[in-house]
């Protein structure tokens, strides 16, 4: 057998060299970071979610010596105000609010990197505006579609994990249960953060039970305001269809893309974006796209088979970028 070259590693933790505030249209107050190198390649890092927040995790995957680095918390979550909000918050809201920081910074064109929603969020951004992506790179790719949903929340995954799914479904009285992502949507919807908390928590934990290959992430018991963000933006997202138009609408405008090279790290036996989403996208893309499904992962950004992928795509293209 073939010895496997070592895989590549993270980069050293570094620290922003400017954070700012960017008002947006509809009451959003951003949080934006650069770091790396100022007058290096630009990238923009999206995070998932929606309403996870972007993490200091999310900086290591670029050579801080070649590329100028781009983290911002979308609208309602992390350090953005305000927090958990769903007003004026919808996938075409974000899409601006990128363009906007963009211009902000005064960049012509930058890669585009994006996990889980945030590779949803990159092919919408892409699509919109064509011509300012030197290059796409994903992760765990979600396409926004009813069958994704039905999976995760309805049935697929809850056959893989039943432990899990008994979590967070008996919480929910027998017709609840019948649209478990609908019930908890109405459930997070009360203006009383502490009476919705416990129902925040068990839908976060939901999904980072099931996030990496190896082990389980500890529950967001400990970080109840990431947990609230994250679940109602995630269900109010989801109710609506993620806002599209249409349940293929980045697939059938992937046309409109395909002169950008795409870059994707799919984790073999990741359950919740399951690799068929990568493989159709991919298939889309006409020719330009290169996807590595990594054997030994799930969905997580930090397995090391993914973050071997996904180090070695950013160091690929600032090699070609020169």
């Amino acid at each position: 057998m073939q010895k496997r070259e070592t895989r590549r590693s993270l980069y050293p933790s570094i620290e922003p060299y400017r954070d700012f505030r960017l008002k947006v249209d509809g009451g959003h107050d951003l949080y934006v970071e650069e770091c790396g190198r100022k007058d290096g390649l630009p990238v923009i890092a999206l995070h998932g979610g929606p309403g996870g927040g972007a993490s200091p995790l999310m900086r290591r995957f670029f050579d801080p010596d070649k590329y100028r680095i781009i983290l911002f918390d979308q609208r309602g979550c992390g350090r953005s105000k305000p927090h958990a909000s769903l007003d004026n918050n919808t996938t075409w809201d974000l899409v601006d609010d990128i363009e906007s920081i963009r211009k902000e910074l005064g960049i012509e064109k930058w890669v585009v990197f994006g996990g889980s929603w945030g590779s949803t969020l990159s092919l919408a951004y892409a699509q919109a505006h064509p011509d300012r992506a030197i290059a796409l790179v994903l992760r765990g790719v979600f396409l926004g579609s009813q069958a994704e949903m039905d999976w995760f929340y309805r049935d697929g995954a809850s056959r893989l994990f039943p432990e899990e799914w008994a979590k967070l479904v008996n919480r929910l009285n027998d017709e609840e249960k019948q649209d478990v992502l609908a019930s908890y949507h109405a459930r997070l919807m009360q203006t009383n953060v502490k009476a919705r908390l416990d129902d925040a928590v068990a839908w976060a934990d939901w999904e980072s039970r099931l996030i990496s290959f190896a082990s389980p992430e500890a529950s967001n018991t400990g970080n109840p305001a990431r947990a609230d963000a994250i679940a109602r933006i995630e269900t109010h997202y989801f109710v609506n269809q993620c806002f599209f138009e249409t349940d293929d609408q980045l697939l059938i405008n992937m046309p409109k893309i395909a002169h950008i090279p795409g870059y994707i790290a799919q984790g073999r036996y990741d359950v919740i974006t399951p690799p068929r989403q990568a493989w159709e996208i991919t298939k889309a893309w006409n020719g330009n796209a290169r996807l590595e499904l990594i054997s030994d992962a799930g969905h997580s950004a930090g397995e090391p088979g993914t973050v071997d992928a996904l180090v070695r795509f950013m160091d690929e293209i600032a090699e070609r970028s020169g």
